[in-house]
């Protein structure tokens, strides 16, 4: 086979999570729900940042540049299950489909490059409080998530750059809910190591290097906040950071259950599984994790809904 792409597959079918009808029904419902809550929730946390100026911190600034990501996250893959479901087909377009992975490499890239400078954030508020606000300055923050924003493109044009080189010449049903690279790969009739290579290695760096600085970030934060006299005192420090830690765990968890198992171990079922808690749940309950243990958040929601209410 050429380098090029002469792939006769100018479609593919995504197969969902299931294929009986009953089941169909009840999974459109639940898609829809959660992808509703995803919206509202990480919409009304990005208006509550943005609106209550007693927000506009480094912590709120990357979680309202999170909520985003979030939503948009979930707009990459929940929207075409729920039409696909309304219009009675499976089909995504070859092009479409490349365009869906593209966005979604990208918007992983972002959930994992933000959740690290959350957790540097916090490093520097808890154990170098005093110089918090030197070293947390506004150019830093938007140096961070534009240099992320710039990688996270790069590496998701690598991957789908990538993708388009590969051919496909006769099955086109893919056993998932939207177009991953893993099911992509075994679709292919070309050669596909070099992008097993490049994922194997230049993505495993993408995705590991963030969660490496997570770790030590963390070790000085429990640290830290051990040395502190009072119960109240280590409560409140922990506290702070409990919300970001369960959602590193629940992000991180996935992520590994699904790409860095090995390949006899896993099953096509357990994968796709696996990929909804990252791709669909987490993203809807990153706003009720960050908000339920935060009173100021709490505070400025409750503040957005209600100017919602009278203005209507």
């Amino acid at each position: 086979m050429t380098g090029t792409n002469q792939s006769s597959v100018s479609e593919f079918l995504l197969l969902g999570l299931s294929r009986q009808p009953q089941q169909q029904q009840l999974l459109f419902l639940l898609f829809l729900t959660m992808y509703l809550a995803t919206v509202l929730g990480n919409l009304l946390i990005v208006l509550a940042i943005s609106m209550d100026p007693c927000l506009h911190t480094p912590m709120y600034f990357f979680l309202r540049n999170l909520s985003f990501v979030d939503m948009c996250f979930s707009s990459t893959t929940v929207p075409k299950v729920l039409a696909n479901h309304v219009l009675g087909t499976q089909a995504i377009s070859f092009s479409g489909c490349l365009t869906q992975m593209y966005f979604v490499f990208l918007l992983v890239d972002m959930d994992n490059f933000l959740l690290a400078v959350m957790a540097y954030d916090r490093f520097v508020a808890i154990c170098h409080p005093l110089h918090y606000t030197a070293k947390m300055t506004h150019q830093l923050c938007a140096l961070l998530v534009t240099g992320s924003w710039i990688v996270a493109n790069l590496n998701s044009l690598l991957h789908t750059l990538l993708m388009a080189r590969l051919s496909f010449c006769a099955d086109n049903a893919i056993p998932h809910f939207f177009c991953d690279v893993t099911p992509l790969l075994k679709l292919s009739c070309s050669d596909t190591q070099l992008n097993q290579l490049m994922i194997l290695t230049e993505g495993a760096l993408i995705m590991v290097t963030p969660f490496v600085c997570i770790l030590p970030s963390y070790i000085h934060i429990t640290c830290a906040v051990l040395r502190v006299p009072s119960t109240k005192g280590r409560w409140n420090a922990f506290s702070t950071c409990g919300s970001h830690l369960a959602v590193v765990g629940l992000f991180y968890g996935t992520i590994i259950a699904v790409y860095f198992n090995p390949s006899s171990s896993r099953s096509a079922e357990k994968d796709t599984m696996a990929t909804v808690l990252y791709t669909v749940v987490t993203p809807m309950l990153n706003p009720f994790i960050y908000s339920l243990r935060n009173r100021d958040l709490k505070g400025a929601l409750r503040r957005v809904v209600s100017r919602r209410t009278f203005s209507v």
